[in-house]
């Protein structure tokens, strides 16, 4: 029945909500300053490093992301499956944290929920993008919709951050803020945008990137992540780009980064005792598989193979299906196509779409479809020796996996453990 409902429609319905729920929580996000944090990759990562360097320097702090909540201390799981809930769930939760006495509010924000009103009448003081690729199209139908979705979060903020790496970043540039930051890893092009935009430059210098994690520096400051990669790096800029848009000096910047070991589902090391790099990470869009994979190719050891264990959501956008298979198969040694989270769509249909961009494989040899993810799972255990990556992609820390109208429980890295204690 939703489905045969206009999405402006709906998008009414929304607005209407959202403006209720502002009037019955009374415009809580005027009573503290929320950090919006949007993008198609990195999101979730950044949302927990800025959490981490405003409790660093004594701020009172809340947090809402795909993967958890936090009002100061208290802390749990997001079982939604959204990154940004519904427009009442979202004014509930910041009069929690206006109560609860918090500072500060670092809200992860869709473009669905941009688009859809979700969250109209947050007031938000910060707007950050940590990028803007393919994703979603099967809601936004092009990447101009896409990009305009996101841009909305910066019509009317203080402080605008953008990742100058980016694709277009002009787009998110050219806004009123007050204070513009730009962020990446250093390239001599900034430095225009940095004259035109009068922005304030944030940009990672000496990178050493290692498989345990990344060493740089932001003017004199040395930063040591343990999370590796060096979109991590981009991800930290952006996190210390809002520490000194509050006026943090860049050394406690620092000192919380150092803190952070691992988020749930990004990049998560599984420890075992057989030798294997065993990663379970979110990567589900073309670019963030190709960070992903490139990464895994420069870092494994020369005689390591990469195993890749993934697949595709339903009811989302069909069209970069075959892309992620050419991608994944370019890069891995070995392939895994298993399912994904279908939801109302033929789990062998969706693998077969990734199957089409399969590129120099043979199936049986170094690809195989294997649709139960935890057979998937053993499989890659099974014919992994030392050294070598194996990365299950695609759902992360998620707690459950949606089959048609069912939530059946699932976390890839549980079930992982699982198979390696039998």
């Amino acid at each position: 029945m939703k489905k045969l409902i206009p999405q402006n429609l709906k998008n009414i319905y929304h607005l209407f909500q959202a403006i209720l729920a502002n009037l019955w929580f009374g415009f809580p996000s005027r009573k503290i300053k929320v950090i919006g944090i949007t993008g198609t990759d990195g999101k979730t990562t950044t949302t927990q490093m800025v959490a981490k360097i405003l409790e660093g320097a004594n701020k009172r702090v809340a947090m809402a992301s795909t993967i958890n909540f936090k009002i100061n201390e208290k802390e749990w799981t997001n079982l939604s499956h959204f990154t940004t809930l519904s427009a009442f769930a979202v004014q509930k939760f910041i009069r929690q944290a206006v109560d609860n006495g918090c500072e500060y509010l670092v809200l992860e924000t869709s473009s669905h929920s941009l688009d859809q009103y979700r969250v109209w009448g947050i007031n938000y003081k910060t707007a950050l993008i940590t990028n803007a690729t393919r994703e979603h199209l099967d809601y936004h139908k092009n990447m101009e919709n896409y990009r305009q979705a996101k841009r909305k979060l910066f019509d009317k903020v203080e402080t605008a951050i953008v990742n100058l790496g980016m694709e277009k970043p002009n787009d998110f540039l050219d806004c009123n803020a007050r204070d513009i930051f730009g962020y990446g890893l250093k390239n001599e092009s900034y430095a225009l945008l940095t004259t035109s935009y009068k922005l304030t430059p944030v940009i990672a210098e000496n990178i050493e990137l290692g498989i345990d994690g990344s060493v740089f520096t932001v003017g004199n400051q040395k930063f040591t992540l343990s999370l590796v990669g060096d979109f991590n790096i981009e991800n930290a800029l952006a996190a210390i780009s809002v520490g000194i848009s509050e006026n943090i000096d860049l050394e406690s910047c620092a000192q919380s980064l150092a803190q952070i070991k691992s988020v749930p589902g990004r990049m998560e090391y599984v420890p075992n005792e057989r030798g294997l790099n065993i990663l379970v990470d979110f990567a589900l869009t073309p670019e963030a598989l190709k960070k992903l994979y490139a990464l895994l190719s420069k870092i494994k050891k020369p005689e390591a193979k990469v195993i890749a264990v993934f697949g595709a959501c339903g009811e989302r956008d069909r069209g970069k299906r075959p892309i992620i298979g050419e991608i994944v198969s370019q890069y891995a040694d070995f392939v895994i196509l298993t399912n994904d989270e279908p939801y109302h769509e033929d789990p062998i249909q969706i693998i077969n779409e990734i199957a089409v961009g399969i590129k120099n494989k043979k199936e049986g040899q170094d690809f195989w479809i294997i649709p139960d993810r935890r057979e998937a799972i053993r499989f890659a255990l099974k014919i992994a020796r030392p050294n070598d990556i194996i990365a299950v992609t695609g759902m992360g820390a998620e707690e459950s996996m949606v089959v048609g109208d069912k939530k059946i429980p699932w976390n890839d890295r549980k079930v992982i453990l699982e198979e390696l204690s039998e």
